[in-house]
């Protein structure tokens, strides 16, 4: 079986790029062999429709499977309509990741799972602040984010755009599922706290 994972360097020990259409790398894995092949990312830098355009790479190099953090709503749509699986919230290297999807560890989704791409920015999810995975300056609600920088542990800074107005109903749907996917979160990292006290304790 053919997937991907996104990368921050071009073999199987780069950690997993949380930005699907602006990774740095795309690994491609044979889960059969672990022969790999690394892909640099050519969108890393459009100024625009790099979740479309990756995801269509992605489709023509014959993944069937993405393993990523996190998946804009232009994305998903072009990989479900390809047949391509998503699985966000995906941390360590490349190889654990795909060991862990060889395990079936992991939790495929059918949507998107990070608002749209705001030039200029990054761009959170959750509520108020919190403690998450945040690249750079956070725009949203707050919760992990993804932009421009450099991995960090920290707060994201409350909303500083305004999104689209939402009805009460979309509003509720929008935070359960937000909920959920920071129980996954700290789901990954205590289970990664857990690996790494067993490895100290050898």
């Amino acid at each position: 079986m053919r997937i991907v994972v996104t990368a921050t360097g071009p073999d199987l020990e780069a950690q997993v790029d949380p930005r699907f259409g602006r990774c740095a790398y795309f690994i491609f894995v044979d889960t059969d062999t672990m022969e790999f092949e690394a892909v640099p990312n050519p969108y890393v830098s459009a100024m625009g429709g790099a979740g479309i355009q990756a995801a269509q790479l992605v489709a023509n190099k014959g993944a069937t499977a993405v393993l990523s953090g996190a998946f804009g709503p232009n994305a998903a749509q072009t990989l479900s309509a390809v047949g391509v699986q998503m699985y966000p919230n995906v941390m360590g290297t490349v190889r654990e990741a795909v060991e862990r999807f060889k395990r079936g560890e992991l939790q495929a989704t059918f949507q998107a799972t990070a608002p749209p791409f705001a030039a200029g920015g990054g761009f959170g999810m959750g509520m108020g602040r919190g403690m998450g995975r945040g690249m750079g300056r956070g725009m949203g609600r707050g919760g992990w984010g993804m932009g421009r920088g450099g991995w960090g542990m920290g707060f994201t800074p409350s909303q500083q755009v305004a999104p689209p107005q939402q009805t009460s109903q979309q509003d509720v749907e929008a935070l359960k599922q937000q909920a959920k996917q920071l129980s996954q979160q700290l789901e990954e990292i205590r289970r990664r706290i857990e690996e790494l006290e067993k490895k100290q304790g050898k």
